[in-house]
């Protein structure tokens, strides 16, 4: 069997779910950001509509990091294919 070089159009086409996938990962975290801006401006609104929200604390944004993290992860193990036997256990 010969290492024969593929296709450009393969290349092309086996590429092209990762645009696909930053797109909608782009698209998805703009939302969300979105979405947590107002939701925080909103609620410091209805508390104290009068004075600008108080600061954030330290350990409150130790505690949404770590919850990020942990949900990044969660997604980066969506594309493990868990039919698959591993080695090792």
């Amino acid at each position: 069997m010969t290492n024969m070089p593929l296709p450009p159009e393969h290349n092309a086409r086996s590429e092209a779910w990762k645009s696909q996938t930053y797109l909608i990962g782009g698209t998805v975290g703009l939302v969300l950001g979105l979405l947590s801006a107002y939701l925080f401006a909103r609620s410091a609104q209805e508390n104290n509509p009068d004075a600008t929200p108080a600061r954030i604390g330290t350990g409150d944004i130790l505690r949404i990091g770590l919850a990020t993290l942990t949900l990044i992860r969660q997604v980066a193990d969506l594309s493990v294919d868990r039919s698959k036997p591993t080695r090792g256990r």
